[in-house]
């Protein structure tokens, strides 16, 4: 396994248990990736669906383990998730490697479009799923992104964790990282608004480093500190409602028709 793969990502395969996720593949280079999905309450109520949330999870996180459980999130809303799992991650085929990530992101977007059609796709990417999130943006027709603890990979491990080995290995580490990924020039690129979710003591994104990714981003954008939480803290609190006010103006701004 290449030194950066080996580094960064820790991928699992265990069973999990779903809280009744639909698992679904698609098929990707020689392989396949796994997609869970799950609807609202509202989407079952009505069945229909009025958008879709495309979501990346973090490292070693898997997506059956949350998407379920987030699909009544986004308020009075008939939405379906699709949650997709890195290759090597949960079902998705190995091998697990940071340059399959964005492709695998944009297959499982496009798999999404030919079902959603002309339907409001919203990507939602946490940590490291952030990079694949806003490639994915950078490069397809997404009506808006969610973005919590942006990650900007290259520079984090140069000036973060660089320091322990005097910088010998971090600098080859850091060229090794995909341009894909690199969510600072990305940023710069994406003009569809998002919201930008900030955990206000997070120890392995510090703050700084999540901050150059949100001053990059060229659209129009909300930041929320979540106030007292580390990088897997869960969202809780007050903080809530305000997340939601901010779902209401990312909806209200990607969809022609109110949902």
């Amino acid at each position: 396994m290449p030194l950066p793969d080996q580094l960064i990502l820790f991928p699992t395969t265990q069973r999990i248990d779903t809280h009744g996720a639909v698992r679904e593949t698609i098929p990707f280079q020689n392989g396949e990736l796994e997609i869970w999905t799950a609807r609202s309450r509202v989407a079952q109520q009505r069945n229909r669906v009025d958008a879709y949330i495309l979501r990346f999870y973090g490292n070693a996180d898997r997506a059956e383990r949350w998407v379920a459980l987030e699909a009544d999130a986004f308020g009075e809303r008939a939405i379906e998730i699709w949650g997709m799992n890195y290759p090597g991650f949960g079902g998705s085929s190995g091998p697990a490697r940071l340059k399959r990530m964005s492709p695998a992101g944009l297959a499982a977007f496009d798999a999404l479009k030919s079902k959603a059609g002309n339907q409001p796709i919203v990507v939602f990417g946490a940590s490291i799923g952030s990079a694949v999130a806003m490639d994915v943006a950078a490069n397809r027709e997404v009506r808006g992104l969610i973005l919590h603890n942006p990650t900007p990979l290259r520079q984090i491990i140069l000036r973060h964790y660089g320091w322990w080995n005097l910088w010998l290995l971090a600098g080859p580490v850091a060229l090794r990282i995909p341009h894909e990924l690199d969510s600072v020039a990305n940023a710069k690129r994406i003009h569809v608004p998002a919201i930008f979710l900030l955990a206000e003591n997070d120890e392995i994104v510090p703050p700084k480093f999540q901050r150059m990714v949100v001053d990059s981003f060229a659209g129009e954008k909300k930041g929320i500190v979540l106030p007292g939480a580390y990088h897997n803290s869960p969202i809780a609190g007050p903080i809530v409602a305000e997340i939601h006010r901010a779902y209401d103006w990312l909806f209200d701004a990607t969809a022609p028709n109110e949902m």
